[in-house]
């Protein structure tokens, strides 16, 4: 079953590719049949999950290098569960949304199916290596399908992303052979890595490799520039999987191998941590409210917003690790529809210029209806309560402000920046006098709209259900988590070398040089 998530969307899209040309324009209607069973499947092992249990709940597994290392090891838990959803289902709305007058149609929608079978193969890996040749992977179908479809720059953006990303792949490989050389692990195989020991001194050094390769893929300041020239270039379906999905695979590689193999370096480069997600979180925001384009405000929210999933995993307390998963989810399912959306007004207008537009919530003859789908997006990337951006963020905050309450405080001013940013945004594109050059737009029908009504109602619903979103991963977050800031020195041996005998943890000279 876990296979099928990878394997038939490979098979898939090479039936798709090898259509005939009178058949081309049947490639479409094939990817959502191919999208829709994915999902299915994807929800048949949500069904047989007990969020009680923690590790693998299914797993498969059969040697393929051996004198490698490399074993073919699908699993999943709690925490990959939740992703392996919204990569299946964000996928399906990328392929509905997709253009029915694509050129070279084939070609995109094989693009789309591989690069979700690399996606769901890199969230299933428990080996190492093997997740590094699907992180690996998912950049070619990328790749493609910002440089084919994308806009005016999609050559440079394109290419700013692959150097980008392949250099935070070269990294996180070297993090795992580091782990393996220094060890002298027989296999890439993740359990058999957690269960090793490594000196403190060698910790630190693979985790900062690690930390550079994630922190690109996410990405955190300063590492996010090809971020908004990716966004910008990208269609509309792609920058949905962009945000939604493929920048989770680095704030996953953060708590499953950054917390998960050197936890000890990262106890101890948590305050350091803290610190980086509260600038990468301003940074963001301020950036975002100096933009004109409506896709790379979007895209600077992202920015901010993935750097309270930072402050979370540095606190590493059960609560804030939960919530980092949370986080993932609810900006997953709001920036895909903040994209959407943008797309939308970008598509009827000719433009995203927040000063040229004006008015396009004229009920009349604007936008109404997806500005009001807009407004709510943002309400819920604001955090306002009753939505799923609320509990995430305020469970981000809860669990961490006990162990960093400077660096928490600071992101939640990234927090009310969102308001600022995205209301000027609102502001200047959805109220005031509508142009003479907008008044006769031409009407989004009701299938445009479907996406983003079933992004919003996911939204709100999970908002109202808090425990929809956080009950899947609460038990495998907490078997990450020994965090505790009280008695931190009896836990975690790299800790207690910082201390003075009889001295707490709040009384070093670390904790109070934070």
């Amino acid at each position: 079953m876990l296979s099928a998530l990878i394997w038939i969307p490979v098979i898939g899209g090479i039936i798709i590719g090898f259509l005939p040309n009178q058949l081309a324009e049947k490639s479409r209607s094939l990817a959502l049949v191919i999208g829709s069973i994915i999902l299915a499947f994807t929800l048949a092992i949500g069904l047989q999950f007990d969020p009680n249990q923690s590790g693998l709940f299914l797993s498969e597994s059969f040697s393929w290098l051996d004198q490698l290392g490399l074993t073919y090891y699908l699993g999943v838990d709690g925490l990959a569960l939740p992703l392996i959803f919204i990569n299946s289902f964000l996928t399906l709305i990328a392929i509905y949304t997709s253009s029915t007058k694509l050129a070279r149609p084939r070609f995109y929608y094989a693009l789309l199916l591989f690069l979700s079978a690399g996606t769901a193969g890199a969230f299933l890996a428990q080996n190492v290596l093997l997740f590094f040749l699907f992180y690996e992977v998912e950049l070619i179908p990328l790749y493609f399908l910002i440089a084919i479809w994308g806009g005016t720059n999609r050559g440079y953006a394109a290419t700013k992303f692959l150097l980008y990303t392949a250099i935070s792949g070269a990294l996180v490989l070297a993090s795992f052979l580091g782990i393996v050389w220094l060890t002298g692990a027989s296999s890439f195989d993740y359990d058999v890595l957690r269960s090793q020991v490594l000196p403190l001194s060698s910790q630190i050094i693979l985790l900062l490799i690690l930390l550079a390769g994630f922190a690109i893929k996410i990405p955190f300041f300063p590492f996010h520039t090809w971020l908004p020239d990716a966004h910008v270039e990208a269609s509309t379906p792609i920058s949905v999987l962009l945000a939604g999905v493929l920048l989770k695979l680095g704030t996953y590689g953060l708590l499953r191998f950054g917390i998960g193999l050197f936890p000890d370096a990262w106890n101890l480069l948590a305050p350091y941590l803290a610190i980086w997600a509260a600038v990468s979180a301003l940074f963001g925001a301020l950036a975002a409210i100096a933009q004109k384009d409506m896709k790379r405000v979007v895209a600077y929210s992202s920015i901010a917003h993935m750097a309270y999933i930072l402050l979370a995993a540095a606190a590493a307390t059960p609560l804030s690790l939960t919530a980092a998963v949370a986080q993932m989810i609810s900006h997953g399912l709001i920036s895909a529809l903040l994209f959407l959306l943008v797309g939308v007004v970008g598509k009827k207008t000719g433009t995203r210029d927040v000063d040229t537009l004006r008015g396009l919530l004229n009920p009349e003859r604007g936008l109404p209806i997806i500005g009001s789908l807009l407004i709510l997006g943002v309400m819920a990337s604001a955090g306002i309560p009753g939505m799923a951006g609320f509990i995430s963020e305020f469970i981000v905050f809860r669990g961490s402000f006990s162990v960093f309450p400077i660096a928490t405080l600071l992101c939640l001013v990234g927090t009310g920046l969102t308001a600022v940013y995205f209301l000027l945004m609102i502001n200047r594109v959805f109220f005031g006098r509508l142009p003479l050059a907008f008044s006769n737009l031409p009407a989004v029908p009701w299938s445009d709209h479907v996406p983003a009504i079933v992004l919003a109602i996911l939204i709100v619903t999970l908002g109202l259900q808090p425990n929809w979103l956080v009950r899947w991963s609460e038990t495998q977050t907490a078997s990450l988590s020994n965090f505790d800031t009280e008695t931190l020195a009896e836990v975690r041996p790299a800790s207690r070398s910082l201390l003075q005998p009889g001295q707490s943890i709040k009384e070093s000279q670390w904790w109070r040089s934070l």
